[in-house]
């Protein structure tokens, strides 16, 4: 393998500092939001009807993956060093592609309830069950680990155990490349195609009817436009980006030195770092379909202006005036 003339960019930075600074934001945000949202849930769980179990089962995916970086965190601070062993590598990053494709799955099945429930609103009604939501779920969630598991048979790590590959060591690549395209078709590329279906013929019954209130047109096209955003913003980039940077390591591996290597290894950590952040995104979904959680964040949010504007006026008010010169002379 030939790297001589390759130019390798800035790791360090990339991998240990900014990447480690982002997952501890991803973590913190996301669980707080997600420990709120899935809370306002299961207190309004009747209000939602069947789409709540599909709601309910991205959130607990979002929280799996939050709960594996920690471990994460530690990797990137020590200078990409794992000390957890082969077989919990293994488990970090199979737990990732749970969360990343799980969601991905949701936010497609609750597109397309939404579709349904617009679209197709009388041929929906009484159709959409709890017991669908559930079925679908499980089903969901088999699809998804079963697509997950050959990951697992790729090496994670160095024999020493001192690396933690999202991917898979060089010897390996090229097989790898190719299971990662039919991943990337199956999990992402027919989602979305179903997603911009769904959503574009949703978009032009919304427009059209004039039956509908504002504030249900206003929601259902705040959920269409969460869901391209997170597609657009978190799991495209990831996915165009992780292709590209198996394709360059199969061309070193081969002995050529891409030109655009170092410039896609940059997109491909900062393509890491965005699809993480639909942890902390997803919950927005529960502000799309529960309108009481957005007047509990209205709530909290003119509590902390009141809160702010008392405290600035008890400070101005402490504050001793200076008198003029009349003023003294007067009071003398």
């Amino acid at each position: 393998m030939n790297t001589s003339n390759c130019i390798q960019p800035n790791k360090k930075l990339f991998e240990h500092t900014i990447l480690s600074a982002f997952y501890i934001l991803v973590f913190v945000v996301g669980l707080v939001l997600n420990v709120w949202g899935m809370k306002s849930l299961l207190h309004n769980w009747k209000k939602l009807w069947s789409i709540n179990i599909l709601v309910l089962n991205l959130g607990l995916a979002d929280i799996l993956y939050l709960l594996t970086l920690p471990f994460l965190i530690v990797y990137h601070l020590k200078g990409n060093k794992w000390i957890f062993g082969d077989g919990f590598c293994k488990v970090i990053r199979f737990c990732f592609n749970l969360n990343l494709y799980g969601s991905i799955g949701f936010l497609t099945c609750i597109s397309v309830f939404r579709y349904l429930a617009v679209v197709h609103p009388t041929r929906a009604m009484g159709r959409l069950t709890p017991t669908h939501s559930m079925v679908i779920s499980t089903v969901i969630w088999i699809l998804v680990g079963v697509q997950s598991l050959p990951d697992m048979f790729y090496p994670k790590t160095y024999p020493n155990g001192s690396k933690c590959f999202d991917t898979t060591s060089y010897e390996h690549m090229e097989s790898y490349l190719d299971y990662t395209i039919a991943w990337t078709v199956i999990g992402f590329g027919i989602p979305l195609v179903t997603i911009v279906g769904c959503y574009g013929h949703v978009t032009v019954v919304v427009c059209r009817s004039n039956m509908m209130k504002k504030d249900q047109k206003r929601r259902i096209l705040k959920l269409m436009a969460l869901l391209i955003l997170l597609f657009s913003l978190c799991y495209a980039p990831y996915h165009v980006f992780k292709n590209l940077s198996l394709y360059s390591r199969v061309l070193i591996n081969q002995g050529t030195c891409p030109k655009w290597d170092s410039g896609v290894f940059i997109a491909r950590q900062a393509s890491r770092g965005l699809v993480s952040l639909h942890n902390a995104l997803n919950p927005l979904v529960y502000l799309c379909l529960y309108e009481e959680m957005v007047s509990q964040i209205r709530q909290l949010l003119t509590g902390g202006r009141q809160i702010f504007s008392r405290c600035f006026k008890s400070k101005s008010s402490s504050v001793p005036v200076p008198q003029t010169e009349q003023e003294v002379g007067s009071d003398l």
